[in-house]
C-alpha cells in the first residue's frame, strides 16, 4: 500500500478543504537489547489504540537494531508522544534528524502507525514523494532520502 494512494484526512483540511498546520518529527534511536518481534507488535498495538484519537499519523521502521520514526499531527500530541518514547526502555539514545511546523497535507494520512520493513523504506518514502501534491512535503521526503543516501540511516536502508 503505498501512503500517497489515501485521500486526505478531512479533521485535517479547514472550510475549505485547505490543509491545517502539522508538527512534525523524525527522529532515530537504537533499540535495547531485548527488543524482539513481540515488542514491535506491542509498540504498534498502542499506536493503534492511541494515535487516531490523538490525530497522529506515521510510520515506524525498525531493523539493524535501529527504530526510524515519522510522526506528525499536533503540536502537543506529537510533543507528548516524543516525551513518551524518549522513556521508553525499548530506546536507546533517541535522536531527533528534523522537527517543522508548517501548513501542509499530511505524508501519511491514513496510517495511524504503518511498520515498513527495513527493506522496504526507500520503496515508501520514493511513492509517498511521487505522490505529494505539497511542495514542502515533497522537499520533507527528499530530506529523509538524503539521510538514507548520506549514511546516517544506512543501517535502516540495508535492514
Amino acid at each position: 500500500m503505498s501512503a500517497t494512494d489515501q485521500p486526505q484526512d478531512p479533521q485535517d483540511a479547514g472550510d475549505d478543504d485547505v490543509p491545517s498546520l502539522l508538527f512534525q518529527t523524525t527522529y532515530c534511536s537504537r533499540a535495547a537489547a531485548d527488543v524482539d518481534d513481540a515488542a514491535i507488535e506491542r509498540i504498534l498495538a498502542a499506536a493503534h489504540e492511541r494515535n487516531p484519537r490523538l490525530r497522529i499519523t506515521g510510520l515506524l521502521v525498525f531493523g539493524g537494531g535501529l527504530f526510524f520514526q515519522w510522526l506528525e499531527g499536533p503540536r502537543d500530541a506529537v510533543e507528548t508522544l516524543m516525551g513518551m518514547i524518549r522513556g521508553d526502555g525499548r530506546h536507546d539514545s533517541v535522536v531527533t534528524l528534523s522537527e517543522t511546523e508548517e501548513v501542509r497535507e499530511r505524508l501519511f494520512p491514513t496510517w495511524d502507525m504503518e511498520l515498513v520493513g527495513a527493506e522496504d523504506i526507500r520503496g515508501v518514502l520514493e511513492d509517498a514523494r511521487a505522490g505529494a501534491q505539497d511542495a514542502r512535503s515533497a522537499a520533507t521526503l527528499t530530506r529523509m532520502l538524503e539521510h538514507l543516501d548520506d549514511g546516517v540511516l544506512s543501517p535502516l536502508d540495508r535492514g
